[in-house]
């Protein structure tokens, strides 16, 4: 049944909230999967747009997970629904605790579409010594654009979180900041690229602390990382325009 609090809202805005409960709910499950978290910690959420033809504005809505629930409980009908100031619109239990940091993040960055959270092991240790993570891997420039930057130390309940990540990643290429003594927090277009910012932040935090034990990582030159990260963001991949043929260049 809809909440009384959607009730005003357009069939277009509750078609789309519809959907991003099955998105947001399908993308908790790649959190275990990727061994990103324990138990009932960590969390993914998605805006949703009020007027999509107006594109992100102060009265959009998010989807997010409530707090303390398993992962198999994670239904699309057990996503609540809350507004940009981190209130519950819809659902049947209390939002995330970092729903808050997630709404304030939506509020500040309109260009972002995804929040997602975790405690992953490698990163999180990262985020315990206050230390970014150095781009010493070509995978860290496409993906990154260089370190992965620590936020500040904030408390858990209220905006705090969130205003730490947006001063951190508002002038920042990397999708990922690491909270100090807290862990990561990812951004993206979507929920499903900020879900992949999280896995591949685990992922390189893992592989430079292995490094270390070798010995001191190579860093990369900052003209190279420029080159890599602009060479995967606009020609990698399915979505790049074809390439030139030599037939075509003469």
């Amino acid at each position: 049944m809809t909440h009384p609090s959607l009730s005003g809202y357009p069939s277009s805005v509750l078609d789309e909230v519809a959907r991003t409960r099955e998105v947001v709910a399908r993308l908790h499950a790649e959190l275990p999967r990727w061994g990103l978290v324990v138990w009932t910690a960590g969390n993914v959420s998605q805006r949703v747009l009020v007027d999509p033809a107006a594109g992100p504005g102060p009265d959009d809505l998010l989807v997010i997970k409530p707090s303390g629930v398993t992962y198999d409980e994670l239904t699309a009908e057990a996503m609540v629904v809350c507004d940009l100031e981190g209130r519950l619109v819809d659902g049947d239990r209390a939002p995330s605790s970092d729903t808050a940091a997630h709404a304030y993040v939506y509020t500040n960055m309109p260009e972002v579409g995804g929040v997602v959270h975790t405690h992953s092991t490698y990163a999180t240790a990262w985020a315990a010594r206050a230390e970014p993570v150095p781009c010493v891997l070509t995978m860290m420039a496409d993906e990154f654009g260089g370190d992965i930057p620590i936020g500040p130390f904030a408390l858990i309940g209220d905006d705090s979180i969130g205003r730490g990540i947006v001063e951190t990643l508002r002038d920042s290429r990397s999708p990922a900041v690491l909270m100090r003594n807290h862990g990561p927090f990812t951004i993206g277009k979507d929920a499903k690229a900020a879900v992949k910012a999280a896995v591949m932040v685990e992922e390189v935090a893992r592989t430079v602390h292995i490094s270390r034990q070798l010995g001191e990582p190579l860093p990369i030159e900052q003209h190279h990382v420029d080159s890599l990260y602009a060479r995967y963001q606009n020609v990698y991949g399915q979505g790049a325009a074809a390439p030139v043929t030599k037939e075509e260049h003469a």
